[in-house]
């Protein structure tokens, strides 16, 4: 009689654990980032669950997977069990989340099991993936593990499956009912069989192939099996066994003896079905973590279509014609996992910084800076172009795209300019709450301004007030007998060289010089800010209230984007960072001009940090064409450097880079980078200036390439064009075609080109087009722009056409950013360790076309103090007018044989610059006499804003 070949479950695992160890090997070789993990969760301390962990655990860990082990007490809630499953389903490094059955009474394991993600259900007993598995047509994301290595052991076994009788005995949702419909998508016709299944014993003889599942032991009988059919034993029973030292010996539901007499294969147990689950357990958890790198690095980003019009409608009409994208479709498009989402409301969401972390071995994408010749008072488009160069590679030309630009101050919005949203059929959408409060950073801005406004006038008065004992003991309290410092105290008094951490060791001395900062009221250049456009608060005086005793004095409020605190929050790099420049923002000097005073002087730093710790996470909206928007951070384009934020720049430049080998250098093979388009604010002489060497500087990133936003107007103006004033339509000359006054007027596009490959960059110059351009004018400047060092001009109709009308010009973006002929080196225009006058000097020769500068007094006295105090070698951030290459907004074209005026320096410390002051800067606007808010109202049914623009 011959016996049943033995199915060697031990031997076929150990072969799979071989191949998904190799597997696992090869990929992280190839991916810097991958690294599959697997958690399991296991509550209490039974004996088979404890064994059974270890054995996965030790798998995993032979096969080259990362195992996590949360193990709970068995007085866990249902509840606490619910969060961390919810913790690990959010952990973008978890790739199989899995909870050792059975738990604990009192907790519901149906709903636990319901709670994993089905994407990390590595178990496969999510009802999501067992209803795949039972349609015809569909498949689960996870196979159950022991019913996919039932499967494996016949097909290994060189079983065919198709057209065969199986018999499965036993319903469980974990191995009978997963078996039966796996068989049946294998072709066989199967008979499931159950408890309350009339005549066992003759179905059972009927099969070809035969699965027992039923917990019994040796309940199937080797005279009820067909003679040369296939036994599959899922069993593990243990019987008393006084022969074995443990006293038991484990068996299986089919009676082994004598169906192996039977049968002509058959699994043993042990080692047969068992040891397959735990290979499955791994490799369901490697086909997870490389899904989740697939798709995390696909970037897919499915477009919106357009519905143009002629004529082009108004901005706000175009805007709430458009349907956009749920943020978090546009976020899962991206790659971006749920916890590293924060949604605001349906159309825009603050991504966590945690994401730079995780794609930290990918390379970034292409970093493309667009900058704009000196502009109108109207403006040339630098928006509209860095959103509708946006549109047309990530809508049009198949490169991930993404825009980052800054948020716009209510000021502007109800003012004279409007909004910033962009214009025409190049916008980010939802306009209204770009323009508006969007997710609350400005507002986060100004708490912070005005709390360390409050505080310097506060410290001011108890000063003047309190003795040195008294201050002393309202600053450090005894409580329970006991003083401490605060932990932001410790700070100063290592500023002031006292090594001391015991308020009580202190002498007398030491305390006086601890308690006052003996602020100079004279030298305070902290004001507070609002987000509103109000001339009226540029002088005020405060204090007059008979409460502050006579202690008034003069100051002003700036708008809210003017304040240092926003510079700052577009300078950070992390929110360690952040807190470190806003705690050394420098607010005054002392009485005896030697030491300067910071908001960690005032013990305010970390308070400021906690009103801005959401305001440093960027803001995810959409264009119009529905490929993504980074909106963050709004400094002032005069005083502060006008771009936005480093951290927006960082994040996207991850999202649209590509992965890349184990020594994360090499891209993978076949992956291609996208593109940031990110804005610099006004002309290239103030917006790229401040991009290169003050931001690029901190951000330690090098743009690839820089567009040059032109238009015919600004170039006719530049010839000795008629004025051009906001409010007043535009002259004829502007309107008609005048070659001879555009080649004069191009001066200063050429002029901007040579400053911009003075950086060591590419130049593509942006024709931002209008209907009364024509094809001779942008003929011109494109033959200019070229003989001037420019890669291309082109002409671009985003404004009316959206991304399809900037095809072109992205096309040109694309080839001098690929152009390996092109020597490229990134430079500094300057070394920050040079003085500050000669610094000064360098950007007035070299980017304005001045023959040099001249100090007031006031500002020579800052030069000599600042030097004194440290802050010599910050970079330098010009505060000067748009209007004009020069510091004189009325003289047009390039300039020459002038003297730039300093009149003053101030130091913006937290930020990390010098700001020289260039003539008088208006850091608080004031609104005209018909104001845009004239036309901004809503639908009060519906809700509808109309009149932004």
């Amino acid at each position: 009689m011959n016996m049943a070949k033995i199915i060697d479950g031990k031997a076929i695992a150990k072969s799979i654990r071989e191949k998904i160890s190799d597997e696992v090997h090869q990929l992280k070789r190839k991916y810097s980032s991958f690294k599959p993990q697997l958690a399991i969760v296991q509550v209490g301390n039974r004996e088979d669950s404890v064994a059974y962990v270890k054995q996965k655990e030790q798998a995993a860990k032979t096969a080259g997977i990362d195992f996590v082990l949360q193990k709970k007490d068995e007085s866990i809630t249902a509840n606490e069990l619910l969060g961390l499953v919810r913790e690990l389903n959010q952990d973008p490094s978890i790739h199989g989340v899995l909870v050792q059955l059975p738990l604990p009474e009192h907790i519901d394991e149906k709903c636990i099991i319901e709670a994993i993600d089905p994407k990390k259900d590595v178990d496969g007993f999510h009802a999501y993936n067992i209803g795949k598995l039972a349609k015809r047509r569909d498949d689960p994301l996870f196979l159950p593990c022991t019913p996919k290595g039932i499967i494996e052991l016949l097909d290994q076994t060189g079983i065919n499956l198709t057209s065969k009788r199986a018999v499965v005995v036993g319903r469980s949702d974990i191995v009978g009912f997963p078996i039966f419909t796996l068989l049946m998508k294998r072709n066989s016709t199967v008979t499931l069989c159950h408890s309350m299944t009339v005549n066992l014993p003759e179905i059972v003889k009927t099969a070809e192939i035969l699965v027992v599942a039923i917990g019994k032991a040796e309940f199937i009988k080797g005279d009820w099996i067909s003679p040369g059919s296939v036994v599959i034993d899922v069993g593990t029973n243990a019987i008393k066994d006084p022969t074995k030292k443990s006293g038991i010996r484990w068996v299986g539901d089919v009676e082994f003896s004598s169906a192996s007499a039977v049968a002509s294969y058959i699994t043993p147990v042990p080692g047969g079905v068992g040891p397959m689950t735990v290979a499955m357990l791994l490799q369901n958890t490697l086909e997870s973590a490389k899904r989740f790198l697939k798709e995390s690095n696909e970037c897919k980003i499915f477009t919106l279509a357009l519905e143009r019009l002629v004529p082009v409608p108004s901005d706000i009409d175009i805007a709430t014609s458009q349907t956009p994208k749920p943020i978090k479709v546009l976020a899962e498009e991206l790659g971006l996992v749920p916890n590293e989402l924060e949604l605001y409301g349906q159309y825009k969401a603050k991504i966590n910084l945690s994401v730079i972390e995780r794609l930290k071995s990918r390379k970034n994408g292409k970093y493309v800076v667009v900058t704009g010749i000196t502009p109108t008072p109207l403006g040339e488009g630098k928006s509209t172009t860095t959103v509708g160069i946006a549109q047309a590679l990530g809508a049009h030309l198949g490169k991930p795209s993404f825009a980052c630009v800054r948020q716009p101050s209510q000021g502007p919005t109800f003012g004279i300019k409007g909004g910033a949203a962009g214009g025409g059929y190049a916008q980010v959408i939802p306009m209204e709450e770009f323009n508006l409060h969007l997710t609350g950073d400005i507002h986060a801005v100004t708490a912070a301004n005005n709390l360390l406004a409050a505080a310097i006038d506060a410290r001011m008065f108890h000063e003047n007030t309190q003795t040195d004992k008294a201050l002393f003991n309202r600053l450090c309290p005894a409580k329970n007998g006991v003083r401490v410092f605060a932990p932001v105290m410790l700070k100063r008094l290592q500023k002031l060289g006292i090594d001391k951490t015991d308020p009580n060791d202190l002498t007398p001395e030491e305390i006086s010089k601890f308690v006052r900062l003996d602020i100079d009221p004279e030298t305070i250049t902290w004001q507070r800010v609002i987000d509103t456009n109000d001339r009226f608060l540029r002088r005020i005086t405060i204090g007059q209230n008979s409460t502050e005793k006579g202690q008034t004095r003069s100051t002003g409020f700036d708008i809210s984007v003017a304040s240092e605190c926003m510079a700052v929050l577009a300078l950070s790099t992390s929110l360690e960072d952040l807190r470190e420049r806003l705690g050394r923002m420098v607010v005054a000097t002392n009485k005896a001009g030697d030491s300067s005073i910071t908001a960690d002087d005032l013990g305010i730093g970390g308070a400021l940090t906690v009103l801005m710790k959401d305001a440093i996470k960027p803001n995810l909206m959409q264009t119009l064409e529905g490929t993504p928007v980074f909106v963050h951070a709004g400094p002032f384009a005069n005083i502060a450097h006008g771009n936005s934020s480093i951290l927006a720049d960082k994040v996207a430049l991850k999202l649209v880079g590509v992965e890349c080998d184990a020594e994360g250098i090499n891209p993978v093979e076949g992956s291609e980078e996208g593109y940031v388009i990110t804005e610099a604010g006004f002309g290239a002489d103030i917006g790229m200036e401040k991009f290169f060497n003050v931001k690029c500087r901190l951000s330690g990133l090098v743009p690839d390439c820089v567009v040059m936003v032109s238009t015919v107007r600004a170039l006719k103006m530049h010839g000795g064009g008629p004025e051009v004033t906001p409010g007043n339509p535009l002259h004829e000359t502007y309107l008609s075609e005048n070659l001879e006054l555009l080649e004069k007027g191009c001066i200063n596009l050429v002029k901007h080109i040579q400053n911009a490959r003075k950086y060591g960059l590419p130049v593509v110059v942006a024709i931002n087009t209008f209907t009364s351009d024509t094809q001779a004018e942008h003929e011109l400047i494109r033959k200019i722009a070229i003989e001037a060092g420019a890669s291309d001009a082109v002409p671009s109709a985003h404004w009316a056409l959206g991304g399809e009308g900037a095809i072109d010009l992205g096309k040109a973006i694309i080839k001098a950013t690929n152009d390996k002929t092109e020597k490229r080196e990134f430079k500094f225009l300057y070394d920050v360790n040079k003085p500050i006058v000669e610094k000064i000097e360098i950007i007035a020769k070299e980017m304005y076309g001045a023959d040099g500068i001249e100090l007031s007094e006031k500002a020579i006295e800052k030069v000599e103090r600042y030097t004194r105090q440290g802050f010599a070698n910050l970079p330098i951030c010009m505060a000067k007018t748009h209007l004009s290459l020069s510091h004189d907004p009325k003289l047009k074209g390039v300039p020459t044989g002038f003297t730039v005026p300093v009149r003053d320096i101030r130091a913006s410390v937290g930020a990390g610059f010098l700001y020289p002051l260039l003539g008088e800067m208006q850091t608080m606007p004031g609104l005209p006499t018909r104001p845009c808010f004239f036309d901004v109202d809503l639908n009060p049914e519906t809700g509808r804003i109309y009149g932004l623009f």
